[in-house]
């Protein structure tokens, strides 16, 4: 019987995409999308994720791309800028699973100077046993490192979970170390995937 579900939070939970703040700093989608791809592109933040300093990856980027430096430089402060919407319908599910007596936790890429902000604005990450941050650990998805920790510190045993992402390379990854996977598509898919693994 599955007794832990563990969520992914950003694109599971939460909506975060840069384009929500370089939108209005560039005013020119061709402009932005070739700094996103080329400076600030996914490699670059999960930079990050695994522990480098916000400070010290801004100073990088900014060293490869020098016409973009002042772009460059907005990212720390215009970060919280950069959420959309809270999906409302997973953050649903997530308090029927919590009311239901579930085991919940998080495991997530996420810059361990960032997650401060977001653990304070998103009260209900609080429904959470317990949050397992790559930032804090220097380690990321999908690399089994990180999700060995979480197993190890929270005494839990991959067969009894089910692991939650939107990134199909996690949810593979997640597979091979025996954990029941759910790529996360939608909140409506996702209810109907929990509902057969958690016999719901």
């Amino acid at each position: 019987m599955k007794k832990t579900v563990i969520f992914d939070l950003g694109g599971v939970l939460v909506d975060w995409n840069p384009r929500y703040f370089y939108r209005a700093v560039f005013n020119d989608d061709n402009r932005m999308e070739d700094f996103l791809a080329r400076c600030c592109n996914s490699e670059w933040i999960l930079k990050m994720d695994a522990g480098m300093s916000v400070k010290e990856n801004i100073a990088l980027a900014q060293k490869s791309c020098p016409e973009y430096a002042k772009e460059i430089a907005l990212y720390d402060e215009g970060w919280h800028h950069m959420f959309g919407p809270i999906f409302q319908g997973t953050v649903e599910i997530l308090k029927e699973l919590k009311q239901k007596g579930y085991k919940l936790y998080a495991l997530t890429n996420w810059s361990a100077e960032k997650f401060p902000w977001a653990k304070e604005n998103f009260k209900f990450f609080a429904l959470f046993d317990a949050m397992v941050v790559s930032g804090q650990e220097k380690c990321i998805k999908p690399f089994p490192k990180i999700y060995q920790i979480l197993l190890s510190r929270y005494n839990l045993k991959a067969e009894d979970c089910v692991f939650i992402d939107d990134n199909i390379k996690n949810v593979e990854a997640a597979r091979e170390l025996g954990f029941s996977a759910i790529h996360f598509t939608s909140p409506q898919e996702l209810k109907n995937e929990l509902s057969i693994l958690l016999k719901d």
